[in-house]
């Protein structure tokens, strides 16, 4: 799955994964984190997430990555915002207020970018990779924030033989052995949802639980 498969689906607007409101799993769980108010928070393979929106609304300065012109100019569109264009070796970075969205690889973020976000919002970043990118792209991201980081990570899981991702399934056990050398998970919450998302049942799942871990930090010796 490469950068195309992700701007092709922009560009015919398959975009079900978009949500037309806020998460409430993020409004309910955020607060639990006790990040400062004013720290910067990611938001890795953003689209037009209203997360954002929300999360600045709560006082955080906002960094959201996505591929997709069409997205990061639609955000700031329905959002009625009007951004600053630059540009940097990471992509085009549009910034209106405490809300910055570099368009542009995540692969590509530096060490130092990473290292000066203290939260992360990952809803639909590790469920859209499929499983041979999902090592590497924990291990860039989480591994290189900052040493206090605190995150909210949200999961699929379903029988994956039923239905091709993305949205792919992530089961627990593989979420503790990705995080494991790094950084402290805890499970949260774990609720069925297929009764919530009738598209899912029409391709073919039985069950699907989404679930929702709190992310820090691993205390080095």
């Amino acid at each position: 799955m490469d950068a195309e498969f992700w701007l092709e689906r922009w560009r015919e607007g398959q975009t079900g994964f978009h949500l037309q409101r806020v998460t409430p799993l993020l409004q309910k769980y955020w607060p639990t984190l006790a990040i400062p108010a004013g720290s910067r928070v990611l938001v890795p393979l953003c689209g037009k997430s209203l997360d954002m929106a929300w999360l600045a609304g709560q006082g955080f300065q906002v960094l959201g990555v996505e591929l997709s012109e069409l997205a990061v100019e639609a955000f700031f569109e329905e959002n009625k915002l009007h951004p600053e264009v630059s540009t940097s070796p990471f992509g085009k970075h549009y910034t209106a207020g405490a809300i910055e969205i570099i368009c542009g690889d995540i692969f590509g973020l530096d060490a130092q970018t990473l290292a000066n976000c203290v939260g992360v919002y990952d809803r639909a970043a590790l469920v859209a990779l499929p499983a041979d990118m999902r090592p590497r792209y924990v291990t860039h991201i989480y591994s290189q924030l900052a040493d206090s980081y605190q995150g909210l990570l949200l999961t699929l899981e379903y029988e994956q033989s039923q239905m091709d991702g993305p949205p792919f399934s992530v089961a627990e056990d593989e979420v503790q052995a990705l995080f494991s050398k790094h950084s402290a998970v805890r499970l949260t919450d774990r609720r069925s949802i297929l009764e919530k998302e009738p598209k899912f049942k029409a391709r073919g799942l039985t069950s699907l639980d989404t679930a929702v871990y709190q992310l820090s930090r691993k205390a080095t010796a």
